[in-house]
């Protein structure tokens, strides 16, 4: 079991750490990558796994339901630590909802249960991320705009894999293989990207990093163990409900904090700190969901 969980999680690391000795020597500008990332190769990727064979959406239909619950369990359960700790909830429970299934969810679930496993995690990606761009923003300002989410390619892309799941028309080949290329340069890509992010850690906030760090992936996998009995998953999806529950904070709280002004620098320590943390709470997401 060791050796599996090592052989999974080594090549995600050392991704990582190839960006994070590059960002330190080089110190990229890495908008324009993010950009790319976000608005092409996201939904290239998301187009290509949700109209392929691999992913049922009646048959993931109680996964995906899990990961809605352990989104908003997760934010239910870090309101009070935010309290307790002083803590502005806007800042700090985010960051306690939404994980990092995009950058370490989708190899990890790659390299753990194979093509099988892809397009499931990519399916509660899209859906993390939906909630994010809506619930999320909201919870942060209760004036946000959701219009702005009809101009995000991914929501495009989410519907058109959706309609291709449920109704499956004929895609020719080439143009399949174009949108799996495509797509396919998303994961390294957001790999070197946290790398690189991960050299701006502000040790100020250094302890709320580490409690976020420690109350993220422990109320997800809390609400994972709470619901996983009643929503009759398959052994392979009740591995990925808990790989799922398990991520750290995604990167993506701190773009949305820095694009609302809530107190971004905080969320940036939460969001990095967490996932350096997680070289601790993964191999434990992963031994649970490597032995149902």
């Amino acid at each position: 079991m060791l050796e599996r969980i090592l052989g999974i999680i080594l090549p995600v690391f050392s991704i990582i750490a190839v960006g994070y000795f590059w960002g330190r020597r080089v110190k990229p500008d890495m908008g324009m990558v993010n950009r790319i990332s976000m608005n092409v190769l996201a939904p290239a990727l998301i187009f290509s796994a949700l109209s392929s064979k691999s992913f049922d959406v009646f048959g993931d239909a109680p996964l995906i339901l899990g990961s809605i619950g352990i989104v908003l369990g997760s934010g239910l359960l870090a309101w009070p630590f935010a309290k307790l700790l002083h803590q502005d909830p806007r800042t700090f429970v985010p960051p306690m909802m939404f994980n990092n299934c995009g950058n370490m969810g989708l190899p990890l679930a790659v390299l753990a249960f194979g093509e099988k496993g892809f397009g499931p995690m990519v399916a509660l990606f899209v859906v993390s991320n939906l909630l994010h761009f809506t619930l999320g923003a909201w919870i942060i300002d209760h004036h946000a705009r959701f219009g702005r989410l009809l101009k995000n390619p991914m929501v495009w892309s989410t519907i058109a894999g959706f309609l291709f799941a449920v109704f499956q028309p004929p895609l020719p080949d080439w143009l399949g293989v174009t949108f799996k290329m495509v797509g396919d340069g998303l994961i390294p890509m957001m790999l070197l990207s946290l790398g690189v992010r991960l050299t701006a850690i502000d040790w100020g906030d250094a302890r709320l990093g580490v409690i976020g760090g420690l109350v993220c992936p422990l109320t997800g996998l809390a609400m994972a163990g709470i619901l996983a009995p009643f929503l009759g998953l398959s052994p392979m999806q009740t591995g990925l409900l808990f790989l799922f529950a398990a991520l750290p904070p995604a990167v993506l709280n701190f773009m949305v904090a820095e694009q609302y002004r809530q107190e971004p620098g905080k969320v940036a320590s939460i969001v990095l700190v967490g996932n350096v943390m997680s070289v601790i709470f993964i191999p434990i997401g992963l031994a649970i969901a490597l032995r149902t």
